[in-house]
């Protein structure tokens, strides 16, 4: 609890206040001519914790249902277009991290280090294990594993049937990190996952052996503050490319097959990025939103109008880009454009975490437990 304690000092510190210009306030929100009508479709409480945990639970949508997860140990599986609950298992657990849905199970971690499976049908709790280390990421499920990442730096995989241990691989963590974790991804029969060393690493999937690291953000500085490199935000992965992006660092294209890096641009996030056929979308430190495309790293368009707001990593919805900030907006943008679409407002205060797309619904999750569907439709031109 006092190493937690301390890793929540210093992402505050760090987030707001590592460079002179993050001690102006948060950009004052302004007028746009909107162009997109958001509607509340559904809302549902969940335990939630103190806001200034920067927990990593977000929805987890499986077909025709979503599942959630709160701080005060409820996790729940709701029908997703209506948000009627299915059913609810109230833990005894502090979580912290998911959940992660796959192979009839629902996943999540604990502040404690623990990870619990649940039966996605059910409820019912199928196991539960001690792994050491805080959890702030969902779990990825594949191949009768579940692949934990914790902040200790590593990541471990357990079986699907009972939870015993089938690998584990760790990276050295540096003596001072930012608060978070990126979750881990599985891409066919390997397993991507960056590090608060600013390091991409790909095991196989049955094993855990390593078949290559990449060093994305490289630690640079006099002071401890100055070096930190975390790639705290999970790689996305299309066809043979691995995109990531650091901390004080930069943005990369990788090979998914060796991990030569094709192409890299200075950048800092700790949010992350999300992506299309053509284009990357990327949250920066600083709450700029930046639009490059994919194949060089080339910027098209930017949105600065958010600056020093907490900005959550995008998510795609169709032809908009989706943020959300640490007063509970969420923020319409043109895909192509970047021009402010639409507005709305979550009555649970901060959000963390990127929103998820779900079809035709956005779902979110603030700090504080708070679960909420919308659906957004442009309006009419003329």
């Amino acid at each position: 609890m006092k190493r937690m304690a301390w890793l929540l000092a210093l992402a505050l510190t760090v987030i707001a206040c590592s460079k002179e210009k993050d001690l102006e306030p948060p950009a004052e929100l302004v007028d746009f001519a909107v162009k997109l009508n958001p509607d509340r479709v559904w809302s549902i409480g969940t335990k939630g914790g103190d806001d200034v945990l920067r927990l990593g639970l977000r929805p987890a949508v499986a077909e025709d249902r979503v599942y959630v997860a709160g701080h005060g140990g409820d996790v729940q599986a709701l029908e997703l277009g209506s948000g009627r609950s299915l059913w609810r298992a109230t833990t005894d657990l502090d979580l912290s991290g998911g959940p992660a849905f796959g192979e009839g199970l629902v996943v999540a971690g604990t502040i404690a280090g623990q990870v619990l499976a649940l039966d996605a049908a059910t409820g019912a709790e199928r196991w539960r294990v001690a792994v050491g280390g805080e959890v702030l990421s969902a779990p990825a499920i594949s191949a009768g594993l579940v692949i934990v990442r914790t902040v200790d730096g590593r990541l471990r995989a357990f079986r699907v049937s009972d939870g015993t241990e089938a690998w584990s691989y760790e990276q050295p963590v540096p003596r001072l990190t930012l608060r978070g974790n990126g979750a881990p991804i599985i891409s066919g029969d390997m397993v991507l996952a960056g590090f608060d060393n600013g390091k991409v690493v790909a095991l196989a999937l049955a094993t855990g052996d390593l078949l290559w690291t990449a060093t994305v953000a490289r630690s640079r500085g006099r002071t401890e503050i100055e070096r930190l490199a975390d790639i705290d935000s999970p790689v996305q992965v299309i066809d043979q490319d691995v995109y990531v992006v650091g901390y004080q660092g930069r943005v990369a294209m990788l090979s998914r097959e060796s991990g030569q890096i094709w192409w890299g641009r200075e950048m800092s996030s700790h949010r992350g990025m999300a992506a299309d056929a053509e284009h990357l979308y990327v949250t920066t430190a600083d709450s700029t939103v930046i639009a490059m495309r994919r194949r060089d790293g080339t910027e098209v368009w930017r949105q600065a109008q958010f600056l020093r707001r907490s900005l959550t990593a995008p998510a795609l919805q169709g032809d908009t880009v989706v943020v959300a900030d640490f007063e509970g907006f969420l923020h319409w943008l043109d895909a192509a454009t970047g021009e402010i679409l639409g507005r709305a407002k979550l009555g649970g205060g901060r959000i963390s975490n990127a929103p998820v797309a779900a079809g035709e619904l956005l779902l979110l999750q603030s700090d504080s437990g708070e679960v909420q569907a919308y659906r957004a439709q442009r309006r009419a031109a003329g």
